[in-house]
């Protein structure tokens, strides 16, 4: 005859806590890793709203966390950074001289101030089966974009419509150098002349060498992710106000991976410094 057997009796949470060795306050305790995580990935999301282009470096920045951490959650829920555009390889045969009428190519020059060494560049962004062109300057120094001009054509008057709206712009304020590629635009007789009356010295990069002006090529990839899909938009009205205000957010609260902040934010700090600078020397004379 078979001997029923009866099930041990359940241990209290206090018998248990105290049979492996922990508190009782424990066996409550849910890991808040998960929750922290969360909450980072949707910081994180809120980051890239704004900030499509931001890779996990950028995003640690701008959130004040360890970028390790960033990157981590990022793996972890799955979010991706946006693809960039390929860059298509080059011929040798395409690494041609500087026109006769330009002697410099200052790709590996570094300026110490703003307004020093300019570069310049025209991209196109496609609209209802159609194209407008944007042509913007950037101070190298500073990585503001000091200037830009829209058209529905990529001539010498959208790229000299650039340059006069950087001067004004900055007050006035001219580069010593003025940096571009080769495009017809650049070599035309209008700007070169139009830049010789304003004192400044142009600069090209070699036929085939995008990296010789990789600050415009760098802002146009980021640039055009921080806009978004174009179709969204039911008027051109609307997609010109929008690269208007991509164009103000990218110099006055994008993150620069370099610079660590926004270029404005790091013109400011400079002139301010500058100042502190000057007033210091005043007094010790």
């Amino acid at each position: 005859m078979a001997v029923a057997r009866s099930n041990p009796p359940l241990l209290t949470k206090t018998e248990l806590a105290k049979k492996i060795g922990v508190s009782r306050s424990s066996l409550y305790y849910k890991h808040k890793m998960p929750e922290r995580d969360k909450e980072v990935k949707a910081q994180i999301e809120s980051v890239l709203s704004n900030h499509p282009s931001y890779g996990h470096k950028r995003i640690a920045i701008a959130l004040k966390l360890n970028k390790k951490r960033i990157l981590r959650v990022m793996k972890k829920f799955g979010i991706k950074p946006y693809r960039r555009r390929v860059k298509k390889p080059v011929k040798k045969n395409d690494l041609n001289k500087l026109p006769s009428k330009i002697k410099n190519n200052i790709k590996n020059f570094c300026p110490i101030s703003p307004n020093v060494v300019w570069a310049s560049d025209f991209t196109y962004i496609k609209y209802d089966s159609k194209f407008i062109y944007l042509a913007t300057i950037i101070d190298i120094y500073t990585r503001e974009i000091v200037g830009w001009n829209i058209s529905r054509f990529h001539n010498k008057e959208l790229v000299l419509g650039a340059l006069e709206d950087a001067i004004r712009r900055q007050g006035g304020k001219t580069p010593t150098y003025l940096h571009s590629d080769q495009g017809s635009e650049y070599v035309s007789q209008l700007y070169q002349q139009t830049a010789k009356k304003l004192n400044i010295i142009l600069s090209m990069s070699k036929k085939g060498s995008p990296w010789e002006n990789g600050h415009q090529e760098s802002f146009y990839s980021n640039f055009k992710l921080d806009l978004g899909r174009t179709d969204r938009f039911s008027e051109l009205g609307e997609l010109i106000a929008a690269i208007h205000e991509t164009m103000n957010k990218y110099n006055k609260t994008r993150i620069h991976s370099k610079l660590k902040m926004s270029p404005i934010k790091f013109k400011k700090q400079y002139y301010k410094k500058l100042f502190t600078d000057n007033a210091s020397r005043k007094k010790g004379t």
